[in-house]
């Protein structure tokens, strides 16, 4: 399956990405590696996170990394609409 991203999912992974770029390079390059694996398997296991309480969206967690991807599964692809770090405030799925 094909895995796109929302205009809004794109800003977000470009300013996790420009924080990231602040830290010792090693440990943003994994970050980011860990990031970016999550979120291209899903092409292959579109259901493998689970649901959330707004229809047709999934929640990812990255393991081990403060992420939630969250993404819905329509017309044979993967649309990534939101990437977030988990500290800041819950986020209300109904907004996606």
């Amino acid at each position: 399956m094909k895995v796109r991203y929302t205009p809004r999912a794109r800003d977000d992974l470009q300013s996790i990405f420009c924080y990231l770029d602040q830290l010792p390079p090693s440990a943003a390059k994994s970050v980011k590696r860990t990031l970016e694996r999550g979120i291209r398997r899903l092409g292959d296991f579109p259901l493998m996170a689970p649901a959330t309480r707004e229809p047709g969206v999934y929640e990812l967690s990255i393991v081990r990394y403060p992420y939630k991807v969250y993404y819905r599964v329509e017309n044979e692809e993967v649309r990534i609409v939101h990437i977030r770090h988990t500290s800041r405030r819950p986020l209300d799925v109904s907004e996606l």
